[in-house]
């Protein structure tokens, strides 16, 4: 049985933060998709490298394409500026 796939829109602070949540409990294989050229896929990187620590065997893919997110069964929009408190 293959893995629900979650596309988390926006690889900043929340973003990245929610990817590690989702990889840790290990539900799902994780689009982490931004439009800062790199960004993702060194977050995606830097997750999928604690793999061995954590353990979880979800696949992390770093993007900055929307093609990429197709057939997800969940989008979470995490984009946007950061506010200062």
């Amino acid at each position: 049985m293959m893995k629900p796939k979650i596309s988390v829109i926006g690889a900043g602070n929340v973003g990245a933060s929610l990817a590690q949540c989702l990889a840790v409990k290990n539900i799902s294989d994780i689009v982490l998709l931004d439009i800062i050229e790199g960004l993702p896929q060194g977050k995606a990187l830097d997750l999928q490298q604690s793999a061995p620590v954590t353990g979880f065997d979800s696949i992390i893919i770093g993007s900055n394409n929307y093609e990429d997110t197709a057939k997800s069964d969940v989008v979470i929009v995490t984009s946007g500026v950061a506010r200062k408190p």
